[in-house]
Formats: structure tokens, sequence, C-alpha cells
């Protein structure tokens, strides 16, 4: 029940700003990277996400993201394997966020192309190619950890860890404000708002912080946020949270705000298009809005402790080749890729089952941000997720800054007994999704 409404309500995202041209069925075909390809033998990777449809934004710009990737590394000599050079070559097949089409694209790919990797965006798509995957011992990567379970031993989580991550920005301002102490909070009530409304409970209750009313949940196809800013503003709360609201949502309720003179804290998961917030709003009003995805031009993720290659250079390119259409997605893939690659190399084979055993092997691993755990055996059913820092932004004179990077574990050994708590409560654990 709950992929349906996941499903129904991003069909009505508009995530993709711009008209992006990409083909159908056509996007199975390969792309080659315009670098030099390195000598030596070549290695498949699939990428079998939407990248055509309303869901695209979080495939197509991925795929963008790994062609830089792709062009980078075999100009630079390609993957090391047992001593021989490996140049990376991705097939894309567009699954147009469906799960029959995700099984008839992990067929081609693995048994017409060879690929030895599948990266997937997840969520509805993933059950039509659980039992292929499994049976074949195909290592996929899933953005959304929710896919997770105890049956899905070759499937990890190994960037993005949602709704997790979202307790880090709670923690940064019960440190950094401490005179903030009420809030309230809103939500689509779908697969994406109900687990973040559970965390960002126990966050809130971690740090002291009270919740003035009970979280404002409203439909996926609502249009018109005037009443739901309203009811937000009338206990006057020091805090207001939008969630994991889509920009759909969080584009409008910040106006509502605006306009009906909100002047406190804003907190929330995404902050996609913040320029055109700012630029509906004003600078002062979105002055100290918290949320949890950075622009890659942030001299912050120039710290030794990131793995992420050349992450100002990466935007940079990215920037010139796809103006304006820089998102969360943009890196994430080429993130599990720089995973995959050392993984690859530490066994000297690209075979599915050597990578995952390397991949893991120790039970920690090269996260972009840092080095993470592979956990998540009490949320999720199984150690598939790699979790470590997330970096905690806020935007100043209209851009996005890194303000810190906190450690999710450190906030779980702590306080997991709350998470658990407000999982349970809204039917959020794994086995109670299975």
């Amino acid at each position: 029940m709950l992929r349906e409404i996941f499903r129904m309500g991003l069909t009505r995202r508009k995530m993709l700003r711009g008209a992006v041209a990409l083909v159908g069925t056509a996007a199975a075909t390969s792309f080659a990277p315009r670098a030099a390809r390195a000598a030596g033998k070549t290695v498949k990777i699939g990428f079998l996400a939407p990248l055509t449809g309303e869901v695209a934004a979080w495939g197509k710009p991925g795929l963008d993201g790994c062609l830089i990737w792709a062009e980078w590394v075999n100009a630079a000599g390609g993957v090391n394997i047992g001593g021989e050079a490996h140049t990376i070559e991705f097939v894309p097949y567009d699954d147009e966020y469906d799960a029959g089409k995700a099984r008839a694209g992990a067929t081609k790919l693995i048994k017409e192309d060879g690929v030895k990797l599948i990266m997937m965006l997840g969520g509805d798509p993933w059950p039509g190619v659980q039992q292929l995957a499994e049976r074949e011992g195909m290592l996929c990567t899933t953005l959304l950890p929710s896919d997770l379970s105890p049956d899905t031993t070759t499937l990890l989580a190994p960037v993005e860890v949602h709704p997790i991550y979202n307790v880090t920005g709670v923690q940064w301002l019960a440190e950094n404000k401490p005179e903030l102490k009420t809030a309230v909070m809103c939500a689509q009530e779908d697969a994406l708002g109900l687990p973040s409304v559970a965390t960002y409970l126990a966050a809130f209750e971690a740090a002291g912080i009270e919740m003035l009313d009970d979280t404002l949940f409203f439909d996926p196809a609502t249009t018109d946020f005037a009443p739901i800013v309203t009811k937000l503003m009338s206990s006057n709360p020091q805090i207001i949270c939008l969630d994991t609201c889509y920009s759909d949502y969080v584009h409008p309720i910040c106006e509502q705000l605006f306009q009906q003179g909100y002047k406190g804290q804003i907190i929330s998961c995404t902050a996609d298009f913040y320029d055109q917030i700012v630029a509906k709003t004003s600078k002062e009003f979105m002055e100290g809005f918290i949320f949890q995805f950075p622009d890659f031009d942030d001299p912050a993720l120039n710290a030794d402790f990131i793995n992420f290659k050349k992450p100002n250079e990466f935007y940079a390119e990215y920037s010139k080749r796809h103006p304006n259409q820089w998102g969360a997605v943009s890196w994430e893939y080429a993130a599990v890729m720089d995973l995959w690659k050392a993984a690859a190399e530490k066994a000297g084979s690209a075979e599915p089952g050597d990578v995952l055993v390397a991949m893991k092997e120790g039970g920690k691993g090269l996260h972009a941000f840092g080095e993470a755990d592979w956990w998540g055996k009490e949320l999720f059913g199984i150690d598939n997720a790699l979790v470590g820092n997330w970096p905690v932004v806020a935007i100043e004179d209209g851009k996005a800054v890194i303000k810190d990077f906190k450690n999710i574990p450190e906030w779980y050994d702590k306080h997991g007994d709350l998470l658990i708590k407000h999982m349970d409560a809204l039917g959020q654990m794994y086995y109670q999704r299975a």
C-alpha cells in the first residue's frame, strides 16, 4: 500500500526543471565516454533508473554525473583489475519507474549486456528485479534503503540513507540555537514522508524540542498550501519542519510562510532549486534555512576525510554541461562508482560476488563524506546500508553552505531506541513494511 502511495505522490512531482531531452527506450544503448579510453578490457555497468517521465530527476542527472565520472576515470587509465586496465562503460536502461520495465531491463542488462553491477533508484521498480538479482547473484544498489530487507542479500544502499540522516540537522540546530525549544511539522502522507516524520520526531525528542501539535499530514495532491501554513503558524512555533517534502511542496510552503509573516527557523530534508525560493521570497527570509544536501562547489568538501574525487571540479563540469540541473542524485550514483572501483581493484575482480565481499570487508567503507559503517540490521533487517557522516547545510546570503558534518551512528548509539519507537508507531519498521 505504501509503495502505491509513494508512486502516486511521485507522479505529481514536477521534479525536473526545464526540458530534459533523452530518448526513451533508446536510452538502453551504451554511452561511450568522450575522453580517451583506457587500454585493455571493458567492464559494463548497468544504469537501471527512470530516465524519462516525471521521476526522471532521480535518474537522468545521475546518469549525466556517471558519464563525467567514466570520462575522468578512463582518461586516467581506467580501473586496475588484476593488473589489467579496464575501461568503464555505462549501459543505461529506462525503467520509467515501473517494476515490469525494470524486470525487462535487468534481464537485458544481465543476459545480453553482461553487466557487473546494476545501479538503481529503487522504490517501486525494485520488486521487479529482486528475485532475478538474487537468482543471478547480481550486485545492485539503491538510493532508497527502504528496499532493504533480510532477503535482499545482493542489494546495497552505499550512499544515501534516507531518512536517517535527517537527525543531523536537528542535532546541529539544538547545539547551535539552543534557545529554540518548540516545533511543528508537516509532511505529505506517503512512503517518503512517513519514515521521515518518525526520524524528525525522534531527533526533536532527543534534542529536548517540544512538538506543539501532531504532525500535519497533507494529501500528495494538495496544491493550496495557505491553510496548511496558517495551521502550522497558529501555535506560534519557533521551528517549522517541512520533513521530506518534495520541491513542489517546499516552494509554495515557503512562499506562504513568507507571505504570512513567519519569522522563525525552518528546517527541511531538501531545498531543491533553493535559488528559486530565494527569488520568490527574500535572502533575509531564507537566511539560516537548514537542510541536508550541499552544492559540491562548497570548500568544506575539500577536507581530508572526504572521499568523493574532486568535488568542486565535478560540480563545475556538471554545471557547465547541464546548467541549472544540479541535484542530489547528480553526485550520488558517481559516489557509488567510487566505492565499486575501490572494491573491484581490491578484489582483483569485477565479478559481482567478489566486489560485494570486498566492499563490505571489515564492516566499514569509504563513504563520500568519510569512513562509514555497514549498518542497518535493527532498522532494515540487514547491515547493507553504509552509514557515517552526513552534512548539515544552511542557506547564508542566498547560497547553500555546509555548516558541519554529523555522525549518524554516534547519534543512533545514544538515541536509537527513540528512532525505533517512532518508526514502529508509524508502521515503518522493515518487518511492518514487509
